[in-house]
Protein backbone atom coordinates (compact mmCIF):
# COMPACT_ATOMS: atom_id res chain seq x y z
CA UNK A 1 0.00 0.00 0.00
CA UNK A 2 2.95 2.50 0.83
CA UNK A 3 4.22 1.48 -2.73
CA UNK A 4 1.16 2.72 -4.29
CA UNK A 5 0.49 5.87 -2.37
CA UNK A 6 4.01 6.65 -3.23
CA UNK A 7 3.71 6.10 -6.71
CA UNK A 8 0.07 8.74 -6.78
CA UNK A 9 2.33 11.32 -4.81
CA UNK A 10 5.22 11.27 -7.93
CA UNK A 11 2.28 10.81 -10.55
CA UNK A 12 2.74 13.80 -13.29
CA UNK A 13 2.85 14.50 -17.07
CA UNK A 14 5.57 14.98 -18.80
CA UNK A 15 4.26 16.85 -21.77
CA UNK A 16 1.05 18.25 -20.08
CA UNK A 17 0.20 21.04 -22.75
CA UNK A 18 -1.07 18.32 -24.68
CA UNK A 19 -4.08 17.25 -22.20
CA UNK A 20 -5.30 20.48 -23.47
CA UNK A 21 -7.07 18.20 -26.40
CA UNK A 22 -9.19 16.54 -24.30
CA UNK A 23 -11.64 19.11 -24.20
CA UNK A 24 -11.69 19.07 -27.93
CA UNK A 25 -12.26 15.67 -27.83
CA UNK A 26 -14.90 15.71 -25.59
CA UNK A 27 -16.76 18.24 -27.46
CA UNK A 28 -16.22 16.52 -30.71
CA UNK A 29 -17.52 12.94 -29.05
CA UNK A 30 -20.58 15.34 -28.31
CA UNK A 31 -21.70 16.85 -31.65
CA UNK A 32 -20.68 12.98 -33.41
CA UNK A 33 -23.18 11.81 -31.06
CA UNK A 34 -25.51 14.58 -31.43
CA UNK A 35 -25.47 13.89 -35.45
CA UNK A 36 -26.00 10.27 -34.87
CA UNK A 37 -28.76 11.35 -33.06
CA UNK A 38 -29.88 13.23 -35.67
CA UNK A 39 -29.82 10.80 -38.47
CA UNK A 40 -31.79 8.50 -36.21
CA UNK A 41 -34.49 10.81 -36.16
CA UNK A 42 -34.33 11.72 -40.11
CA UNK A 43 -34.68 7.98 -40.51
CA UNK A 44 -38.17 7.50 -38.22
CA UNK A 45 -39.58 9.61 -41.22
CA UNK A 46 -39.10 7.22 -44.13
CA UNK A 47 -41.11 4.31 -44.30
CA UNK A 48 -39.70 0.96 -42.13
CA UNK A 49 -39.23 -1.10 -44.98
CA UNK A 50 -37.66 1.21 -46.91
CA UNK A 51 -35.21 2.28 -43.68
CA UNK A 52 -34.26 -1.12 -42.97
CA UNK A 53 -33.35 -1.25 -46.39
CA UNK A 54 -31.57 1.77 -46.50
CA UNK A 55 -29.56 1.22 -43.26
CA UNK A 56 -26.49 -0.45 -42.98
CA UNK A 57 -25.76 -2.85 -40.25
CA UNK A 58 -28.63 -3.65 -37.66
CA UNK A 59 -31.28 -1.40 -36.01
CA UNK A 60 -30.35 -3.00 -31.99
CA UNK A 61 -29.85 -0.21 -29.79
CA UNK A 62 -26.32 -0.35 -28.25
CA UNK A 63 -24.91 1.41 -24.88
CA UNK A 64 -21.50 1.49 -26.66
CA UNK A 65 -21.21 3.03 -29.89
CA UNK A 66 -18.68 3.80 -32.77
CA UNK A 67 -18.21 7.27 -31.34
CA UNK A 68 -17.90 6.12 -27.74
CA UNK A 69 -14.90 3.98 -29.45
CA UNK A 70 -13.22 7.08 -30.91
CA UNK A 71 -13.82 9.09 -28.20
CA UNK A 72 -12.19 6.58 -25.85
CA UNK A 73 -9.35 5.78 -28.35
CA UNK A 74 -8.32 9.56 -28.64
CA UNK A 75 -8.14 9.72 -25.14
CA UNK A 76 -5.97 6.97 -24.84
CA UNK A 77 -3.67 8.62 -26.98
CA UNK A 78 -4.20 12.17 -25.89
CA UNK A 79 -3.41 10.69 -22.47
CA UNK A 80 -0.13 8.65 -23.78
CA UNK A 81 1.58 11.54 -25.56
CA UNK A 82 1.02 13.94 -22.44
CA UNK A 83 3.47 11.22 -20.97
CA UNK A 84 2.49 9.98 -17.66
CA UNK A 85 5.56 9.57 -15.01
CA UNK A 86 5.39 8.29 -11.44
CA UNK A 87 9.08 6.82 -11.38
CA UNK A 88 12.66 7.66 -12.76
CA UNK A 89 15.21 6.37 -15.16
CA UNK A 90 18.05 5.06 -12.90
CA UNK A 91 21.17 5.77 -14.11
CA UNK A 92 22.60 3.91 -17.01
CA UNK A 93 26.09 3.44 -14.90
CA UNK A 94 24.45 2.10 -11.69
CA UNK A 95 23.48 -1.10 -11.24
CA UNK A 96 20.49 -2.90 -12.57
CA UNK A 97 19.50 -3.99 -9.45
CA UNK A 98 19.69 -2.72 -6.18
CA UNK A 99 22.78 -3.44 -4.41
CA UNK A 100 22.59 -6.24 -1.54
CA UNK A 101 24.13 -7.44 1.75
CA UNK A 102 23.04 -10.73 2.36
CA UNK A 103 23.52 -11.53 6.33
CA UNK A 104 22.99 -14.97 7.30
CA UNK A 105 22.64 -15.69 11.12
CA UNK A 106 25.59 -18.31 11.89
CA UNK A 107 25.09 -19.90 15.28
CA UNK A 108 24.08 -23.53 16.97
CA UNK A 109 20.21 -23.29 16.02
CA UNK A 110 20.76 -22.85 12.26
CA UNK A 111 22.23 -26.67 12.65
CA UNK A 112 18.65 -28.08 13.26
CA UNK A 113 17.91 -30.85 10.28
CA UNK A 114 13.80 -30.23 10.43
CA UNK A 115 14.65 -28.48 7.20
CA UNK A 116 16.79 -31.22 5.36
CA UNK A 117 19.55 -31.25 4.92
CA UNK A 118 20.04 -28.37 8.20
CA UNK A 119 18.84 -25.03 8.20
CA UNK A 120 22.34 -23.82 7.48
CA UNK A 121 22.67 -25.74 4.74
CA UNK A 122 19.47 -24.55 2.88
CA UNK A 123 20.52 -21.23 4.08
CA UNK A 124 23.56 -20.98 1.89
CA UNK A 125 21.83 -22.82 -0.47
CA UNK A 126 19.48 -20.33 -0.86
CA UNK A 127 22.05 -17.80 -1.47
CA UNK A 128 23.85 -18.88 -4.23
CA UNK A 129 20.52 -19.50 -6.00
CA UNK A 130 20.01 -15.67 -5.25
CA UNK A 131 23.04 -14.71 -6.85
CA UNK A 132 21.80 -16.49 -10.13
CA UNK A 133 18.98 -14.36 -10.08
CA UNK A 134 20.51 -11.07 -9.14
CA UNK A 135 22.76 -10.86 -12.80
CA UNK A 136 25.65 -9.90 -11.21
CA UNK A 137 24.23 -7.33 -9.13
CA UNK A 138 26.65 -6.22 -6.41
CA UNK A 139 26.34 -8.14 -3.19
CA UNK A 140 28.04 -8.57 0.17
CA UNK A 141 28.18 -11.42 2.74
CA UNK A 142 27.49 -10.47 6.84
CA UNK A 143 27.64 -13.55 8.95
CA UNK A 144 26.53 -12.90 13.08
CA UNK A 145 26.15 -14.81 15.98
CA UNK A 146 26.81 -13.03 19.33
CA UNK A 147 28.94 -10.93 16.96
CA UNK A 148 28.88 -9.44 13.51
CA UNK A 149 31.47 -10.12 11.15
CA UNK A 150 31.92 -8.82 7.43
CA UNK A 151 32.37 -11.99 5.49
CA UNK A 152 32.81 -10.17 1.56
CA UNK A 153 32.29 -6.53 0.59
CA UNK A 154 30.49 -5.46 -1.75
CA UNK A 155 31.15 -7.16 -5.07
CA UNK A 156 29.45 -8.39 -8.61
CA UNK A 157 31.51 -11.86 -8.94
CA UNK A 158 29.43 -14.63 -7.64
CA UNK A 159 32.04 -16.94 -7.41
CA UNK A 160 33.93 -15.09 -4.92
CA UNK A 161 31.79 -15.20 -2.25
CA UNK A 162 31.05 -19.18 -2.74
CA UNK A 163 34.65 -20.24 -1.25
CA UNK A 164 33.94 -17.82 2.07
CA UNK A 165 30.33 -19.06 1.82
CA UNK A 166 31.10 -22.80 2.43
CA UNK A 167 33.83 -22.16 4.91
CA UNK A 168 30.26 -20.44 7.43
CA UNK A 169 29.91 -22.77 10.67
CA UNK A 170 29.09 -22.37 14.57
CA UNK A 171 33.21 -23.06 15.20
CA UNK A 172 34.34 -19.85 13.36
CA UNK A 173 32.27 -17.70 15.26
CA UNK A 174 34.08 -15.93 18.38
CA UNK A 175 30.96 -15.14 20.12
CA UNK A 176 27.89 -17.62 20.49
CA UNK A 177 24.22 -16.19 20.81
CA UNK A 178 22.10 -13.78 18.08
CA UNK A 179 22.73 -10.21 17.63
CA UNK A 180 21.04 -9.48 14.47
CA UNK A 181 21.11 -6.22 15.50
CA UNK A 182 24.90 -5.34 15.19
CA UNK A 183 25.07 -7.18 11.82
CA UNK A 184 22.07 -4.68 10.91
CA UNK A 185 24.68 -2.30 11.97
CA UNK A 186 27.47 -3.20 9.91
CA UNK A 187 25.62 -3.97 7.00
CA UNK A 188 24.26 -0.59 7.10
CA UNK A 189 28.23 1.20 6.92
CA UNK A 190 28.67 -1.51 4.14
CA UNK A 191 26.22 0.07 2.07
CA UNK A 192 26.84 3.55 3.24
CA UNK A 193 30.19 3.42 1.19
CA UNK A 194 27.97 2.75 -2.02
CA UNK A 195 26.58 5.75 -3.71
CA UNK A 196 23.32 3.80 -4.73
CA UNK A 197 20.49 2.59 -2.54
CA UNK A 198 20.62 -0.51 -1.12
CA UNK A 199 18.76 -3.49 0.24
CA UNK A 200 19.36 -5.71 3.32
CA UNK A 201 18.21 -9.63 3.58
CA UNK A 202 18.63 -11.79 6.46
CA UNK A 203 18.53 -15.51 6.48
CA UNK A 204 17.54 -16.87 10.03
CA UNK A 205 15.44 -19.13 11.74
CA UNK A 206 14.43 -16.98 14.63
CA UNK A 207 15.09 -13.12 16.04
CA UNK A 208 14.81 -11.74 19.40
CA UNK A 209 12.17 -9.08 20.35
CA UNK A 210 14.59 -6.71 21.38
CA UNK A 211 16.42 -6.91 17.79
CA UNK A 212 12.84 -6.75 16.35
CA UNK A 213 12.18 -3.51 18.10
CA UNK A 214 15.71 -2.31 17.23
CA UNK A 215 14.79 -2.70 13.66
CA UNK A 216 11.75 -1.29 13.64
CA UNK A 217 13.34 2.01 14.47
CA UNK A 218 15.70 1.98 11.99
CA UNK A 219 16.06 4.58 8.73
CA UNK A 220 13.77 3.47 6.01
CA UNK A 221 16.71 4.26 3.99
CA UNK A 222 17.68 0.79 2.75
CA UNK A 223 14.52 -1.98 2.16
CA UNK A 224 15.01 -4.46 4.59
CA UNK A 225 13.96 -8.01 3.90
CA UNK A 226 13.95 -11.51 5.41
CA UNK A 227 13.86 -14.85 4.61
CA UNK A 228 12.68 -17.54 7.28
CA UNK A 229 14.74 -20.92 7.08
CA UNK A 230 12.84 -22.60 10.11
CA UNK A 231 9.55 -24.22 9.67
CA UNK A 232 7.91 -23.19 13.44
CA UNK A 233 6.75 -19.79 13.41
CA UNK A 234 4.13 -20.03 11.26
CA UNK A 235 3.03 -16.57 12.09
CA UNK A 236 7.02 -15.38 11.33
CA UNK A 237 7.42 -14.72 15.24
CA UNK A 238 9.72 -11.62 16.16
CA UNK A 239 10.13 -11.21 12.47
CA UNK A 240 6.31 -9.83 11.87
CA UNK A 241 6.62 -7.25 14.39
CA UNK A 242 9.10 -5.73 11.92
CA UNK A 243 7.85 -2.63 10.49
CA UNK A 244 8.33 -2.06 6.55
CA UNK A 245 10.36 -5.33 5.95
CA UNK A 246 8.81 -8.04 3.61
CA UNK A 247 9.60 -11.17 5.51
CA UNK A 248 8.97 -14.82 2.83
CA UNK A 249 9.71 -18.04 4.03
CA UNK A 250 11.90 -20.35 2.21
CA UNK A 251 10.26 -22.37 -0.32
CA UNK A 252 11.92 -25.21 -2.39
CA UNK A 253 11.42 -23.55 -5.92
CA UNK A 254 12.76 -20.18 -6.32
CA UNK A 255 9.48 -18.05 -6.14
CA UNK A 256 11.02 -16.47 -2.36
CA UNK A 257 13.50 -15.06 -3.90
CA UNK A 258 11.73 -13.60 -6.75
CA UNK A 259 9.41 -11.96 -4.49
CA UNK A 260 12.03 -10.51 -2.13
CA UNK A 261 13.69 -9.24 -5.28
CA UNK A 262 11.05 -7.51 -6.56
CA UNK A 263 10.72 -6.31 -3.21
CA UNK A 264 13.92 -4.63 -3.43
CA UNK A 265 13.97 -3.88 -6.65
CA UNK A 266 10.43 -1.48 -5.73
CA UNK A 267 12.48 0.31 -2.88
CA UNK A 268 15.55 0.97 -4.95
CA UNK A 269 13.23 2.76 -7.32
CA UNK A 270 11.48 4.91 -4.41
CA UNK A 271 15.23 5.87 -3.65
CA UNK A 272 15.43 6.75 -6.78
CA UNK A 273 12.57 8.90 -7.30
CA UNK A 274 13.60 11.51 -4.66
CA UNK A 275 17.26 12.16 -6.86
CA UNK A 276 16.29 15.58 -8.85
CA UNK A 277 19.04 14.70 -11.23
CA UNK A 278 17.73 11.72 -12.88
CA UNK A 279 14.99 11.86 -15.64
CA UNK A 280 11.65 10.62 -15.00
CA UNK A 281 10.30 7.50 -16.95
CA UNK A 282 7.82 8.13 -20.07
CA UNK A 283 5.08 5.62 -18.96
CA UNK A 284 3.05 6.96 -21.99
CA UNK A 285 3.70 3.78 -24.06
CA UNK A 286 1.46 1.68 -21.56
CA UNK A 287 -1.31 3.07 -23.28
CA UNK A 288 -0.36 2.13 -26.88
CA UNK A 289 -1.98 -1.59 -26.08
CA UNK A 290 -5.38 -0.94 -24.66
CA UNK A 291 -5.47 1.69 -27.46
CA UNK A 292 -4.27 -0.89 -30.01
CA UNK A 293 -6.71 -3.46 -29.03
CA UNK A 294 -9.87 -0.32 -29.08
CA UNK A 295 -8.40 0.08 -32.55
CA UNK A 296 -9.44 -3.57 -33.89
CA UNK A 297 -12.91 -2.88 -33.15
CA UNK A 298 -13.15 -0.22 -35.60
CA UNK A 299 -13.22 -3.68 -38.26
CA UNK A 300 -16.07 -4.96 -36.38
CA UNK A 301 -19.20 -5.71 -38.58
CA UNK A 302 -22.11 -3.40 -38.13
CA UNK A 303 -19.96 -0.53 -36.70
CA UNK A 304 -20.97 1.73 -38.89
CA UNK A 305 -20.68 5.47 -38.38
CA UNK A 306 -22.98 8.46 -39.44
CA UNK A 307 -21.93 9.87 -43.67
CA UNK A 308 -20.69 13.25 -41.63
CA UNK A 309 -18.88 11.69 -38.60
CA UNK A 310 -16.74 8.83 -40.31
CA UNK A 311 -14.66 11.43 -42.55
CA UNK A 312 -14.23 13.87 -39.17
CA UNK A 313 -13.44 10.97 -37.08
CA UNK A 314 -11.19 9.53 -39.04
CA UNK A 315 -9.21 11.85 -39.87
CA UNK A 316 -8.53 13.17 -36.30
CA UNK A 317 -7.57 9.45 -35.18
CA UNK A 318 -4.59 9.81 -38.48
CA UNK A 319 -4.01 13.43 -36.94
CA UNK A 320 -3.45 12.25 -33.32
CA UNK A 321 -1.10 9.14 -34.71
CA UNK A 322 1.14 11.77 -36.26
CA UNK A 323 1.30 13.98 -33.75
CA UNK A 324 2.02 11.77 -31.04
CA UNK A 325 4.52 9.53 -33.07
CA UNK A 326 6.24 12.30 -34.66
CA UNK A 327 6.68 15.80 -32.61
CA UNK A 328 9.13 18.10 -33.48
CA UNK A 329 8.81 16.36 -37.37
CA UNK A 330 10.34 12.97 -36.05
CA UNK A 331 8.64 11.22 -38.83
CA UNK A 332 10.90 12.52 -41.51
CA UNK A 333 13.61 11.67 -39.66
CA UNK A 334 12.26 7.88 -39.06
CA UNK A 335 11.33 7.05 -42.42
CA UNK A 336 15.14 7.41 -42.94
CA UNK A 337 16.56 6.00 -39.41
CA UNK A 338 14.44 3.18 -38.63
CA UNK A 339 12.93 0.65 -40.73
CA UNK A 340 9.89 -1.43 -40.05
CA UNK A 341 7.32 -1.09 -37.68
CA UNK A 342 9.59 0.85 -35.44
CA UNK A 343 10.94 3.04 -38.19
CA UNK A 344 6.66 4.72 -38.89
CA UNK A 345 5.83 4.36 -34.72
CA UNK A 346 8.72 5.57 -32.98
CA UNK A 347 11.06 8.19 -32.92
CA UNK A 348 14.58 7.49 -33.23
CA UNK A 349 15.21 7.97 -29.44
CA UNK A 350 11.90 6.01 -28.98
CA UNK A 351 14.09 2.86 -31.15
CA UNK A 352 17.14 3.64 -29.05
CA UNK A 353 15.65 2.96 -26.02
CA UNK A 354 14.34 0.08 -27.10
CA UNK A 355 17.18 -1.87 -28.49
CA UNK A 356 18.69 -0.62 -24.72
CA UNK A 357 15.74 -2.72 -23.09
CA UNK A 358 17.06 -5.97 -25.07
CA UNK A 359 20.53 -5.04 -24.44
CA UNK A 360 21.67 -4.39 -28.42
CA UNK A 361 23.45 -1.62 -27.84
CA UNK A 362 25.08 -1.43 -31.17
CA UNK A 363 21.62 -0.99 -32.73
CA UNK A 364 20.95 1.45 -30.00
CA UNK A 365 23.76 3.35 -31.00
CA UNK A 366 23.40 3.47 -34.72
CA UNK A 367 19.43 4.97 -33.46
CA UNK A 368 20.13 7.34 -30.66
CA UNK A 369 20.09 11.26 -31.72
CA UNK A 370 20.59 12.00 -27.90
CA UNK A 371 23.90 12.59 -27.76
CA UNK A 372 24.80 11.43 -24.07
CA UNK A 373 22.75 7.99 -24.49
CA UNK A 374 24.61 7.54 -28.12
CA UNK A 375 27.50 8.08 -26.32
CA UNK A 376 26.63 5.54 -23.46
CA UNK A 377 25.11 3.05 -26.16
CA UNK A 378 28.59 3.00 -27.84
CA UNK A 379 30.02 2.74 -24.48
CA UNK A 380 28.27 -0.78 -23.46
CA UNK A 381 28.78 -1.95 -27.08
CA UNK A 382 32.71 -1.65 -26.73
CA UNK A 383 33.16 1.05 -29.09
CA UNK A 384 35.15 3.19 -26.66
CA UNK A 385 36.59 5.33 -29.08
CA UNK A 386 33.83 6.49 -30.47
CA UNK A 387 31.92 7.04 -27.45
CA UNK A 388 34.73 9.45 -26.23
CA UNK A 389 34.40 10.89 -30.21
CA UNK A 390 30.30 10.98 -29.31
CA UNK A 391 30.73 12.61 -25.82
CA UNK A 392 32.94 14.86 -26.80
CA UNK A 393 31.00 18.41 -26.73
CA UNK A 394 29.09 17.63 -23.77
CA UNK A 395 29.87 19.24 -20.35
CA UNK A 396 26.82 17.40 -18.30
CA UNK A 397 28.63 14.93 -15.07
CA UNK A 398 26.86 12.39 -16.24
CA UNK A 399 28.78 12.54 -20.09
CA UNK A 400 32.00 13.73 -18.21
CA UNK A 401 31.85 10.59 -16.64
CA UNK A 402 31.19 8.15 -19.07
CA UNK A 403 33.68 9.88 -21.22
CA UNK A 404 36.40 9.07 -18.78
CA UNK A 405 35.31 5.98 -18.38
CA UNK A 406 35.94 5.48 -21.81
CA UNK A 407 38.96 7.22 -21.83
CA UNK A 408 40.57 4.50 -19.62
CA UNK A 409 39.21 1.65 -21.15
CA UNK A 410 41.37 2.95 -23.92
CA UNK A 411 44.02 2.86 -21.93
CA UNK A 412 44.48 7.20 -22.01
CA UNK A 413 44.92 7.80 -18.41
CA UNK A 414 45.91 11.21 -18.16
CA UNK A 415 42.42 11.84 -19.77
CA UNK A 416 40.73 10.32 -17.92
CA UNK A 417 41.97 11.66 -15.30
CA UNK A 418 41.22 14.75 -16.16
CA UNK A 419 37.53 13.89 -17.14
CA UNK A 420 37.01 12.37 -13.68
CA UNK A 421 38.19 15.80 -12.11
CA UNK A 422 36.43 17.37 -14.68
CA UNK A 423 33.29 16.23 -13.14
CA UNK A 424 34.27 16.43 -9.40
CA UNK A 425 34.08 20.32 -10.49
CA UNK A 426 30.86 19.79 -12.00
CA UNK A 427 29.16 17.78 -8.98
CA UNK A 428 31.96 16.72 -5.72
CA UNK A 429 28.92 14.47 -5.36
CA UNK A 430 28.35 12.65 -8.66
CA UNK A 431 28.37 8.65 -7.84
CA UNK A 432 31.40 7.01 -8.59
CA UNK A 433 33.59 9.87 -9.37
CA UNK A 434 36.50 10.40 -6.49
CA UNK A 435 36.88 6.47 -6.47
CA UNK A 436 37.29 5.86 -10.19
CA UNK A 437 39.84 9.21 -10.27
CA UNK A 438 41.56 7.57 -7.02
CA UNK A 439 41.83 4.49 -8.81
CA UNK A 440 42.82 5.60 -12.59
CA UNK A 441 45.77 7.64 -10.79
CA UNK A 442 46.97 4.50 -8.88
CA UNK A 443 46.97 2.42 -12.22
CA UNK A 444 49.16 5.76 -14.15
CA UNK A 445 51.49 6.17 -10.93
CA UNK A 446 52.50 1.84 -11.03
CA UNK A 447 52.05 2.50 -14.91
CA UNK A 448 55.20 5.45 -14.63
CA UNK A 449 56.84 3.75 -11.75
CA UNK A 450 56.84 0.38 -14.03
CA UNK A 451 58.43 2.06 -17.04
CA UNK A 452 60.66 3.79 -14.68
CA UNK A 453 62.02 0.69 -13.32
CA UNK A 454 61.99 -0.94 -17.11
CA UNK A 455 64.12 2.37 -18.75
CA UNK A 456 66.73 1.77 -15.62
CA UNK A 457 67.62 -1.89 -15.72
CA UNK A 458 67.57 -1.13 -19.65
CA UNK A 459 70.64 1.51 -19.11
CA UNK A 460 72.38 -1.36 -16.20
CA UNK A 461 72.31 -4.11 -18.87
CA UNK A 462 74.50 -1.47 -21.23
CA UNK A 463 76.75 -0.58 -19.33
CA UNK A 464 77.41 -3.99 -17.58
CA UNK A 465 79.15 -6.71 -18.67
CA UNK A 466 78.04 -10.39 -18.92
CA UNK A 467 79.01 -11.19 -15.35
CA UNK A 468 77.18 -8.67 -14.04
CA UNK A 469 74.71 -10.17 -15.81
CA UNK A 470 74.35 -12.84 -14.66
CA UNK A 471 74.41 -11.39 -10.89
CA UNK A 472 71.41 -9.30 -11.66
CA UNK A 473 68.53 -12.28 -11.48
CA UNK A 474 70.03 -12.96 -7.90
CA UNK A 475 69.79 -9.36 -6.80
CA UNK A 476 66.98 -8.33 -8.43
CA UNK A 477 64.87 -11.75 -6.30
CA UNK A 478 66.71 -10.34 -2.87
CA UNK A 479 65.08 -6.91 -3.54
CA UNK A 480 61.82 -8.66 -3.68
CA UNK A 481 62.19 -10.82 -1.55
CA UNK A 482 62.86 -7.56 0.78
CA UNK A 483 59.98 -5.40 -0.80
CA UNK A 484 57.50 -8.74 0.01
CA UNK A 485 58.81 -8.36 3.74
CA UNK A 486 58.01 -4.64 4.38
CA UNK A 487 55.43 -4.55 1.59
CA UNK A 488 51.89 -5.24 4.39
CA UNK A 489 50.23 -7.63 3.08
CA UNK A 490 46.18 -7.54 2.27
CA UNK A 491 43.14 -9.83 3.23
CA UNK A 492 42.89 -11.80 -0.09
CA UNK A 493 46.75 -11.91 -0.71
CA UNK A 494 47.20 -13.82 3.31
CA UNK A 495 44.48 -15.63 2.02
CA UNK A 496 45.77 -17.07 -1.60
CA UNK A 497 48.57 -17.82 0.69
CA UNK A 498 47.31 -19.83 3.18
CA UNK A 499 47.04 -23.60 3.40
CA UNK A 500 44.57 -23.97 5.58
CA UNK A 501 40.87 -24.58 4.88
CA UNK A 502 38.59 -21.15 4.86
CA UNK A 503 37.00 -22.09 7.74
CA UNK A 504 40.18 -21.80 9.81
CA UNK A 505 40.97 -18.31 7.97
CA UNK A 506 37.64 -17.09 8.80
CA UNK A 507 38.15 -18.50 12.48
CA UNK A 508 41.15 -16.88 12.97
CA UNK A 509 40.14 -13.22 11.21
CA UNK A 510 36.59 -12.76 13.29
CA UNK A 511 38.45 -14.07 16.92
CA UNK A 512 40.64 -10.91 16.11
CA UNK A 513 38.06 -8.71 14.86
CA UNK A 514 36.11 -9.76 17.54
CA UNK A 515 39.46 -9.04 20.54
CA UNK A 516 39.60 -5.38 18.50
CA UNK A 517 36.14 -4.88 19.50
CA UNK A 518 36.29 -5.98 22.79
CA UNK A 519 39.54 -3.53 23.22
CA UNK A 520 37.81 -0.34 21.54
CA UNK A 521 34.78 -1.00 24.15
CA UNK A 522 37.32 -1.36 27.06
CA UNK A 523 39.18 1.65 26.57
CA UNK A 524 35.90 3.69 25.55
CA UNK A 525 34.65 2.38 29.48
CA UNK A 526 37.64 3.26 30.62
CA UNK A 527 37.78 7.42 29.38
CA UNK A 528 34.46 8.28 30.45
CA UNK A 529 34.31 10.26 33.45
Amino acid sequence: MSDLFAGLSAFHFLRPVWLLLLPLILLLWWYLRRDGRRDAEASEQIAPHLAKALTVGDRIKRHFKPVDLIALLLTLLTLGTAGPSWTRLPDPLMAKTTPLVVVVKVSESMLEKDVPPQRLARAKQKILDLLETRDGAPTALVAYAGSAHRVVPLTDDPALLRPYLDGLSPEVMPVTGENAAAALKLAEQILAKDETPGGILFLLDTLSDGDASTMSQRSEKNGLGFLLVAPGNANGGAVSKVRGARVERVTPNQSDLFALNRYFDSAFRQALASDKNLQWEDRGWWLAWPAALLALLWFRRGWAMSRRAAPVSTSLILIMLCLQFSPDSAIAQTSTRGGGLLGWLFTPDQQGQWFTFRKDYRRAASSFQDSYRKGYALYQAGQFEDAVLALAELNTPEAVFTRGMALAKTGQYEGAIAAFQHVLQLDPEFPGAQKNLALTQKILAYMEETRGEEDEELTKSDDEGEESELEQPEQEQQEQDKAKKDKPVSEDQWMSTLDTSTSEYLKQRFAAEASSANSRNENTRENRP
